[in-house]
């Protein structure tokens, strides 16, 4: 790797790099790595494992298509406007991460803590998100067409104007969630708990129980 967007791998391990914005490091091993803060942006990082990645606060505006983040710390990390699409998220830890207008179409985090997390504009479909903790979650003029967020908690998340065709929310907690002009046509909400919700999820969830074989 002799080109100035291709550092050495073994520095980037060794943690003397610390700037890596513009990178191109597609498929690179990282898994293990401690690069809290390191700056990212713009890096082309296709298919890269940070699988278990210490990677606090670091700056990860870039390709991350295919990446591999399964029990990576990344707490405060900035994915906004990222390339997030099929990306895995199994174990990671979120707190105070932000996706804001990232793509995350396909991306997995099932099962996980993603509460108050910004998804604001985020595009999410086809995104797996079963049993996650999405409590205050803001999901505002996102698109979660497809999606699957059966058995999620989305109890007083925020999901004014967002895009729910044909999202799986059966068995979802939308205890006081908001929804205002948001798409619910085909929503399935078999099962989910819409008690304190606007009267729009509730005509929604009736429109379904009146169907033939809902």
């Amino acid at each position: 790797m002799n080109e100035l967007t291709s550092p050495d791998i073994s520095a980037i391990r060794a943690g003397k790099i610390k700037l890596l914005a513009n990178a191109h490091l597609p498929g690179a091993d990282l898994a293990g790595t401690k690069l809290p803060e390191v700056n990212f942006d713009q890096a082309h990082l296709v298919g890269v494992n940070f699988a278990g990645a210490n990677l606090q606060k670091a700056k990860l505006r870039a390709n991350l298509r295919a990446v591999d983040f399964t029990a990576a710390d990344l707490r405060g990390a900035d994915f906004r406007n990222a390339d997030l699409r099929g990306a895995i998220f199994i174990d990671a830890q979120l707190r105070e991460a932000s996706f804001a207008g990232a793509f995350l179409n396909g991306a997995i985090f099932n099962d996980l803590d993603l509460s108050g997390l910004d998804f604001r504009g985020a595009d999410l479909r086809g995104v797996n998100l079963i049993r996650a903790n999405l409590f205050q979650a803001e999901f505002s003029s996102a698109n979660l067409s497809g999606a699957d967020l059966s058995q999620a908690d989305l109890e007083e998340a925020n999901l004014s104007g967002a895009i729910l065709r044909g999202t799986n929310l059966q068995r979802a907690n939308l205890l006081c969630a908001l929804v205002e002009k948001a798409d619910l046509t085909g929503t399935l909400l078999t099962d989910a708990c819409v008690q304190g919700t606007p009267r729009q999820l509730l005509r929604a969830e009736a429109t379904q129980l009146e169907r033939p074989n809902a």
